[in-house]
C-alpha cells in the first residue's frame, strides 16, 4: 500500500466531493481532505479489500506520518507471497518508488508469514533487530484477530527505530 494526500483550497468556493465518485482506498477525512491509499495487493478470491473505509484512512494516515517523520517511505503488501515468500517481498520492495529509501512490510496471512524488507538506504537507518521487534509486536496482534491494530502498531515501531528525518 503506497500513500498519497490529493486535495487543494479555493479561494472562496466549496467543492462538495461524492465519495462514490473517489477511487478504491480513497476516503474524505474529518477535515474535508481527500485521503488516498493506494491498495498494494494482489486480489483474493472474492475482490474484497480487507479494511474498511474508515480503516484505510487510519492506514493511510500511519503510513503517511512514518514515512514524513522518518524521511523514509514505507509500504503494505497485503496478500499471498507464493512459495518463496521472502523472494517476492523483496521483489515487491524492489518495485517500489524510491526503493533505497524504503520499507515493505508484507504480510500473508493464510500463509502466516511477515516480512519487513528494507532497501539500501532504509537498512542503514532500520537495523535488523528493531524490524525483528516490529514483526514480533505485529504477530501478536496478528494472533489476536487484530490485522489493522498490528499493522499500525507494526508501522510506528518501524518508523521510531528509523528516527527522525535527517
Amino acid at each position: 500500500m503506497a500513500t498519497g494526500e490529493h486535495g487543494g483550497h479555493g479561494h472562496g468556493a466549496v467543492a462538495t466531493i461524492d465519495p462514490d465518485s473517489l477511487p478504491e482506498g480513497a476516503v474524505v477525512t474529518g477535515s474535508g481532505r481527500v485521503s488516498a491509499a493506494e491498495i498494494f495487493t494482489e486480489p483474493d478470491t472474492s475482490g474484497q479489500v480487507p479494511f474498511t473505509t474508515p480503516q484505510l484512512s487510519r492506514l493511510d494516515e500511519a503510513l503517511t506520518l512514518a514515512s514524513r517523520e522518518s524521511g523514509l517511505l514505507f509500504a503494505i503488501f497485503l496478500g499471498d507471497l507464493g512459495p518463496k515468500p521472502e523472494t517476492r517481498a523483496a521483489e515487491l520492495q524492489a518495485s517500489l518508488e524510491r526503493a533505497p529509501e524504503s520499507v515493505l512490510v508484507a504480510v500473508s496471512p493464510g500463509q502466516r508469514v511477515v516480512e519487513v524488507i528494507t532497501g539500501s538506504e532504509a537498512k542503514l537507518r532500520l537495523p535488523d533487530r528493531g524490524a525483528k521487534l516490529a514483526v514480533m509486536s505485529m504477530v501478536a496482534s496478528f494472533k489476536e484477530s487484530d490485522l489493522l491494530g498490528g499493522l499500525l502498531s507494526g508501522l510506528r515501531m518501524l518508523a521510531d527505530q528509523a528516527g527522525p528525518r535527517r
